[in-house]
């Protein structure tokens, strides 16, 4: 069994499960660092390890442009080439590809660094203007090249701003692309000689039916997991909770469900895993560590968020988040990390992305056990109030 549902709460639709994989088991809910180049930035397997990361990201269109899959391949795959043992999933690059392009909202038409037809998108290179195709079976042979635990079907996620009509025309293409990732999937499922579990991607935009019929559609198909997918989700937490209500009574229970795109703040897990979420990643943890913004408990900064920029801590001896057993919390003073920062050192950009990863791991690891014993809402009050 793919996935194991453990314990449901009494007071909503948070719940607990295991992943399996044969690299190893994900305790759901939880969040995912992403290592968009086969790297979490800054950090060693180590790192990750120590700070209880059970799954990371990589991107197939970076991948794909820099080193590319069949380098890959030929160490055996991501986990070998990048020495992580442990479950690590792919995203399509659907996304990535996508947001080259900008919509003109009056005619509704892409620019022509993106260009989109039945079969795939052609699009060229954002580092050197090369031309590129992905299609739906390119994507799952380029993923399959990798070797992720978990790989992404092909989609087209449609910016916010288009109309009714194109966010139903780029759905539609979105489930026509769904079946052929499932029908090139069954061809080669163990290219590494393990198995790889493809999951099916839910557009529609901001549009209620749209949303609906998608999960509807892509329910029924035979995927192994259910993603939420669109620029609101994550992004716009109002929309993306709206979405996730509308969804929740059509998606299936005993598959998982990923959120693609959210963590920008601890309290947007609290609203995905209420709404029965068992995964979501977010870049924003270690891009924002990287430019001294850390996180903490409201009751030191009610946006649970520090700038170690800031002058004020430049004598301060305290930890960043006194309540924190990460690396950096126990060994560092936010002093000696603003003076990292300062002087523009490397070490800073660790002992940050150590300490929001971590931050973000340990709350994860605390939803799954108040819901174990049914006080998830006891808990998201504690952190709330």
């Amino acid at each position: 069994m793919f996935f194991e549902l453990q314990n449901k709460s009494s007071q909503c639709l948070a719940r607990t499960g295991i992943i399996h994989t044969d690299h190893g088991i994900i305790d759901t809910p939880e969040f995912m660092p992403v290592g968009t180049q086969a790297t979490v930035k800054s950090l060693d397997p180590t790192d990750l390890e120590n700070i209880g990361a059970q799954i990371i990201l990589a991107n197939t269109y970076h991948l794909h442009l820099r080193p590319g899959e069949d380098l890959i391949a030929e160490f055996g795959g991501l986990h070998k080439f990048m020495n992580w043992d442990r479950p690590i999933l792919t995203d399509s690059g659907g996304f990535q590809v996508l947001s080259l392009q900008q919509i003109n909202t009056a005619t509704q038409q892409h620019n022509k660094l993106v260009n989109i037809d039945e079969d795939g998108v052609t699009f060229k290179s954002h580092i050197d203007g090369s031309k590129h195709r992905f299609t739906p079976e390119s994507a799952i042979e380029i993923q399959h090249k990798l070797g992720a635990d978990i790989i992404m079907a092909f989609d087209e996620c449609t910016p916010d701003n288009v109309d009714e009509k194109y966010a139903k025309a780029a759905m539609d293409r979105t489930h026509r692309w769904a079946k052929k990732c499932l029908r090139e999937h069954k061809k080669n499922n163990k290219y590494h000689g393990y198995k790889q579990f493809l999951f099916g991607i839910i557009q529609g935009a901001q549009f209620k039916n749209l949303r609906e019929e998608a999960a509807r559609i892509i329910s029924e198909m035979n995927f192994d997991g259910i993603a939420i997918g669109g620029e609101s989700i994550g992004y716009n937490m109002e929309a993306t909770k709206k979405i996730l209500d509308w969804l929740n009574p059509i998606i299936p229970e005993n598959k998982p469900h990923y959120t693609m795109g959210l963590g920008h703040s601890p309290l947007d897990i609290f609203e995905a895993v209420e709404r029965g979420v068992d995964m979501f990643d977010c870049v924003s943890p270690t891009r924002i560590a990287r430019n001294g913004s850390l996180f903490v408990h409201k009751e030191i900064d009610n946006k649970y968020k520090i700038n170690i920029n800031n002058a004020k801590f430049k004598k301060d001896k305290k930890p960043i988040d006194p309540k924190c057993n990460c690396y950096t919390c126990k060994n560092f003073s936010r002093s000696y990390i603003h003076h990292l920062f300062n002087t523009k050192e490397i070490l800073g950009a660790r002992l940050a992305t150590i300490h929001n990863l971590y931050f973000l791991l340990n709350l994860t690891s605390q939803i799954r056990e108040a819901i174990k014993e049914d006080r998830f809402i006891e808990l998201k009050k504690e952190w709330a109030k």
